[in-house]
Formats: C-alpha cells, structure tokens, sequence
C-alpha cells in the first residue's frame, strides 16, 4: 500500500491525543479559550493574494448555504444576511459554501424539476442580483468575499438522481457510491469534462463582474475535483484526463484567462485522502473500498500544487480525508485543536524551499484548518509559521463576533463551538439548512434581529432547571430586560452538560458549558438558586409573571430480569463521579446512543477497560453526524471495545449479562465507517435485509453501564399547568422532548425572542 509515515502518525493519534503529556490547551490536543498571547498581532495584519490585501488572517470557511438560496439558485436574503453577519463580525475573507457549475452534467446536483438546492451563478442572469447584493454588502462592511466553485459532487453525490431523473450519478471512472456502493457513477466524457473546463471559466468571468473578490476550487474532500486529480478515483486510460493532474489544472488555466492575472484563484486541497493510513487491510477486503488504494503521496500533491501555482492559483489551503474517512475533513468534537497543523507546516515549507511564488510574484499563502476557533492556538500558529492564514468554520457560526471579540481582548466572551456538527452539517444532510447548535440566530439572520428586542413589560420569570435550555433562556430573556431566576435542585448549573463534558475528548462541551456559566454569573438580570426543589405551592406563592420548566429528563432502571443481581449504575452518574468505577476493568454498556459510546470511549481509553457496547438498533450513534459518529466508532475498534449491534438484554446475572443477538447475514457491520447511515426519509432498496437468526450470547463483566436513554419528563409542567401557578407557563429543552444542544438551545431563544 501507499502510506506516509506522517499521515499515518497523525491518524493514529486522532483517536488517543489525550493522553500524551503535553495536550492541555495545546495544538494537537485541547483548545481553550485563553488569550494569553494578547494582543494578536499576527492575527490581525494584513496579508496580499494575488494584489488583494486582506485586513486580518482570518478566513471563513465554505459552511454550506444549501438551501439558503432560490430554487432557481439565487441567493436571497437568508444566506446574504448569513454573511454579513460574519462580514460584520470582522472576518477578513468570508468564502461562500460550494456553487456547482456541471448542473445538466452530473445529475446528483439538481433536483427533479431543474430546481437546485444549492445557490447557482450560473443558467440564467436572473441569478446575478444576488451575487452583486452579496458582494456589495460585504464590502460596505470591510470584508472581502470569494465564490467557492464545484467541478460537481460525482460519487458523493445524490444517487436519488436514479430514480427521479434516471440518470446515473457520475465521477472520473467506474466508482461505487457513497451513499449505496451498489450504485456505480460512471465515467464522464472527455465532452463533458470539456465543457466542465470552459463552465469554470465563465463561472469565474461572471465572479469577477459581480464584483466578488476571487474564486476558490472546491478540490479536496473526494468530490468531483478530488476525484479527478487523484489516482484513487481516477482509473482513465484512454482519455486526456487520464493524467490525474490535467483536469484541475485545465480548470485553472481557463478561470485565469477568462478572469486575467489579477484575479485571485484559491484551491482547496487534501495533502492525502489518508484512506490507507485510516483502513490499513480493510482497504484489501471491503468492496467499496478496494478502488481506492493509491492515491495522491504528499510528494505527489506537492508536486501538482506546484504546477497548479504555474497555471494561476494564488492561495491554499489544505487538510486530510475524504467522505469515507469523514471525521477527517470535517473534524468532529473529539478531534484534538490544530488537528492539521501538520499538514499546513508541510506545504508552506514546501513552497518556501522551492522559491514557488504566484503569477504575480508574491508568495502563496497556506491557510490551516482543522479546529483553530481557540485564539490563542491561532495566533501561535501564525507566529510558528505553520501557515499564513486560519480558517475557521463552525467557530464563527457560533459566534459570529469571534474578531471583534479576539481584536478586543474579550475571549473569554467568544461564544464556543462545541464541534458537535448537528445544526452545520447534519441539518442540512437531513433537508434543512445550516444552523448552529449554541447560536440560535445562525441560519435566520434574515428572520431575527441581531440584538433581542427590549420587552415592552419586564417580566420576573423563573426557570425551573438549569441546564442547557435554563441556561441559555435566562440570558436571553435577560438580553430583553426581564428578571430572571433560576431555580436547580442540584448544587450546581449545567445539568447534563456537566457529565457530557467530562471525556477528554469532550473538551469542546466543557468550554461551552463553562462558557454559559460565566454569563449566567456576570449578569445583573439573573438570579441563581441552588439546592433548590420546587412545588406547585411553592412557585406560585413567588408570583411569577412567567415560569418555564427546564427539568430535563428522568432516567429509568430497564424491567429485565435479574437486574437486582448484578452491579450496575447510570451512564450519566458514573461521568459525574467516576470513582463509582470503583476496581471494574471489564464493562458492559447497555445502549449505543450518542452517551453510551462516548461513555464506553472514556472508559477504554482514560479507565483502560475492557468494554463491550450493546445496542438494539442496527446502527451506534443512529441519527448523529456521520463524522462524529465514524471517529468514535473507528477509534474504539481501534483500542480493543467491542461494538455488538441488533441484540437485546434479555437476562441480567450475577457478573454476567445476557444477550439475545442477531446473527443474521443481513446485521450491518458495526464498525463501517466508510459508508454513511441513510436519513430514515430515504429507502435503500438495495439494502440487505435483516433477518431474525438469533441465539443468546452471556457477556461477562465487573460492571454494568445503562445508558438507554431518558425519557423528556414532564410531569412537573404538566402538573404546575393543572395547578395554574403563573400567567404564563412554559415547557422546554429536555422535559418537552429529550434532546441535544441543538433543540434546547433553539426552543430557549425562540421563547425568549416571543415572551
């Protein structure tokens, strides 16, 4: 097989950063938000591509704008407001998400009805309004804004396309899909290719007369582009393309003649799909997998970054991984900081020991990614020369203010990203459009005012729990001028947020949570009550205008037989106090939700025990973002836990539990990570069924971990409703439906907004 030594070294550490000795709040392990590098004088000093000057070192990266855009394709307000919220934020350089150019080519880009989910600058001027208000409005508030092009997605594409347009999907050759790998993409033609070549060209040209300031090529990540100019997908023999370098740099050559030299060109780029460093042998024995194996050495990308400089491209930036190692390019909550710091060092030195300058001249900058929102991680990198520019994501969704706050010295007030990846990826895989799981504005800019009306009447509210939803409601509704008090049974806020943030890998969660704290404490509105148990009674002799319910949710003890025989305690206690671990090294863990695994990968790697995780449903972690999901899974396989899907607990025993399994041909695999879990709204009919071959199967261990899952619990509303304590009562966040950050912090602004 074809393997860096770094890519290897760097994907074995993906998965145990945390235990090095040098990993608190350090690139390659935590990140935290400290400014002890204040003032961030490289951070904030311009820096040229091509003969556009740039005010600071920070990029926003391309996060998504599907469906913030007409079905014809033109941006409308949503996704302009979604900008210039970051362009007022202070980013230097905002990216738009990908704009394909092959509609009529690959089909997966399309919708039946020629309607695009996707925003378009090409088919028809009437999309051109939308750019030039784009582009104006970024400049009125003193950033710059490149369009961010896509050859296509080829065979990370749609295969819907099937059946609602009969066509295949597409890719360089003969290429599984990646959603169902029974699906081929076929091969485009030197004719399409052709016409994908010139459609860049006037995609570029159009650009430039919109007046946005430069154009970005979508080359990484395994779509179309990628797929092209890497040997892993690209098996053509007998075409012009079949140099794998040919097509990107063809795409080049034709954005510059049509654009002329000063219009800058970035290319986004993997320095290596990493597929080999990340499945090793299984790259021998999967199927979908087996195509892929020799794709671009570093060597090899440095190389054609090289002529890609010859041909017109200005600016980099670079990262690992493809779809089916997608944790990689998308780096998920347990993904150390800096986590491509690496990478970004190996090209700027690269270029540096070459002399490679651009077309005119200048130096070509490398701009890092992978987890950077952390100031002080930033600035260091800038400092070390391991890239000239940082490009940050998630972080600016979650607080789009996070220069300002930076250039002011105010970290501590930057709202964090928890890299949890459902309101930014996962809401629109699932058929919405990006959001953001700790900003609730994110994604309705158009809708919401930037800052919260002042209430007409003050209002005295109090707030039945503080966790997630209590937390974050108070402080909005405290934004509008009410009296809030919150009201916790336990001797501390943060509810479930406090156990969740205990894993290492969790770090992200811990800042958050912290974060909501010292709000919540330097807020003159809200009052905390601790050790404080509510009644009906009780609340209504406070005489609130308003209460809302943020009780969370209640945790069962599963009616199986011989429960009362064998050791056991709840998933979320035990994170709380871990002592209960007590002298247990071999563990079974009852339920393979988002807590039982992050559970069980705490145990095996800080606790060193021996786990094994059983879930009933076929898939672990059923419902989450495919990338947070494939790096827990791929790393607990990877330190010995055991994953047992499709079985059920039917006997517990003293030391032993056990199970009823399905062994039937059709149970997926438990550690697939290269292929995604399809949304529940979308059949595969390829898909092998399961069957109901089972047998009983006992598990010894020390101890029993449950974490089946609590149920929202609202009985304390429900009754208080009964009882009719205040004018106005509310429920939400867990007690109303048990849920993520996401749904509680959503339900806690919109409440807030209306109240």
């Amino acid at each position: 097989m074809k393997k860096d030594e770094l890519v290897q070294k760097l994907c074995d550490s993906y998965g145990n950063w945390f235990l090095k000795d040098d990993f608190e709040n350090n690139a390659g392990g935590t990140g935290r938000m400290t400014q002890d590098l204040y003032p961030y004088d490289k951070l904030f000093s311009p820096i040229q591509i091509n003969r556009t000057t740039i005010k600071n070192r920070v990029v926003m990266a391309p996060m998504g704008n599907c469906q913030m855009a007409e079905e014809t394709g033109r941006p409308n307000d949503k996704m302009r407001e979604y900008m210039f919220a970051r362009a007022k934020g202070g980013v230097g350089l905002l990216t738009t998400g990908l704009i394909p150019i092959s509609h009529h080519i690959d089909a997966s880009v399309t919708e039946k009805g020629n309607f695009s989910y996707f925003p378009r600058i090409d088919g028809t001027r009437t999309n051109f309004m939308g750019w030039r208000n784009l582009a104006q409005g970024v400049h009125a508030l003193g950033s710059r804004i490149f369009i961010q092009l896509t050859a296509g997605l080829g065979r990370v594409g749609n295969p819907q396309c099937l059946l609602t347009k009969y066509q295949l999907p597409v890719s360089a050759s003969w290429n599984p899909n990646f959603y169902i790998p029974e699906i081929p993409c076929r091969p485009l033609t030197d004719i399409e290719l052709d016409t994908i070549v010139k459609n860049f060209g006037q995609a570029a040209a159009d650009a430039k007369v919109m007046g946005l300031d430069g154009v970005y090529l979508h080359g990484h990540e395994g779509y179309l582009l990628d797929q092209l100019t890497s040997p892993a997908f690209n098996h053509r023999k007998l075409s012009k393309y079949s140099d794998w370098q040919r097509f990107g740099i063809e795409a080049v050559k034709a954005m510059r003649k049509r654009t002329g030299p000063y219009f800058p060109i970035m290319y986004r780029i993997d320095l290596s799909l990493a597929l080999e460093e990340t499945y090793g042998e299984r790259m021998n024995e999967v199927k979908s997998l087996k195509g892929f194996k020799n794709g671009r050495s570093i060597q090899d990308t440095l190389e054609y970054m090289a002529n890609l400089v010859k041909a017109g491209v200005d600016i980099f930036d670079v990262d690992l991984g493809c779809y089916d190692n997608w944790w990689l390019p998308h780096p998920p909550a347990g993904m150390p900081a800096g986590c491509f710091l690496d990478i970004s060092k190996v090209a700027k030195e690269y270029f540096a020991a070459k002399g490679i300058k651009s077309n005119v001249g200048v130096e070509v900058p490398v701009v890092a990614v992978g987890k950077l929102g952390y100031p002080d991680l930033a600035e260091k990198a800038l400092r070390d020369g391991k890239c000239d520019m940082v490009m940050l994501g998630r972080p600016v969704l979650a607080d789009p203010n996070w220069c300002k706050k930076a250039y002011a010295g105010k970290v501590a007030d930057i709202r964090p990203c928890i890299g949890c990846q459902e309101g930014c990826v996962n809401e629109f895989v699932e058929g919405g459009h990006p959001q953001c799981a700790v900003n609730g504005r994110t994604g309705f800019e158009d809708i919401y005012p930037e800052e919260f009306p002042k209430a007409e009447k003050v209002k005295r509210i109090g707030v039945v729990g503080g966790g997630c939803a209590g937390m974050n409601f108070a402080l909005y509704a405290s934004q509008k001028g009410h009296k809030v008090e919150i009201l916790e049974k336990a001797p501390e806020l943060g509810g479930k947020l406090n156990p969740a943030g205990v894993p290492l890998v969790k770090y992200d969660l811990k800042n958050y949570n912290d974060w909501l704290k010292a709000q919540i404490a330097k807020d003159e509105n809200i009052t905390v009550r601790l050790n404080t148990e509510v009644t009906n009674e009780s609340l209504k002799a406070e005489g609130y205008d308003a209460v809302v319910f943020c009780n969370g949710t209640r945790e069962g003890v599963p009616p199986i037989k011989g429960i009362e025989k064998i050791k056991y305690v709840q998933a979320v206690d035990l994170l709380n106090k871990p002592e209960l671990l007590g002298e247990a090294k071999k563990v079974v863990v009852v339920g393979g939700g988002a807590v039982g695994v992050e559970t069980a990968y705490f145990l095996s790697y800080e606790k060193s025990c021996k786990v094994q995780v059983v879930e009933m449903l076929p898939y672990f972690i059923d419902g989450a973002c495919t990338a947070n999901r494939g790096h827990l899974i791929h790393y607990l396989e990877a330190n010995g836990a055991e994953l047992i899907n499709c079985a059920k607990v039917v006997e517990f025993d003293e030391g032993l539990v056990k199970i009823s399994r399905n062994i039937s041909k059709g149970v997926p695999n438990p550690y697939n990570t290269w292929q995604p879990v399809l949304p529940k709204n979308i059949e595969n009919p390829l898909a092998a069924k399961i069957g109901d071959e089972t047998y009983v199967e006992e598990l010894h261990c020390d101890l029993v971990v449950l974490a089946m899952g609590g149920r929202a619990d609202d009985r304390m509303f429900l009754s208080a409703q009964q009882a009719n304590i205040a004018p106005e009562i509310y429920n939400i966040g867990d007690s109303f439906n048990a849920g993520r950050v996401l749904e509680a912090n959503r339900a806690a602004y919109r409440l807030a907004m209306q109240i």
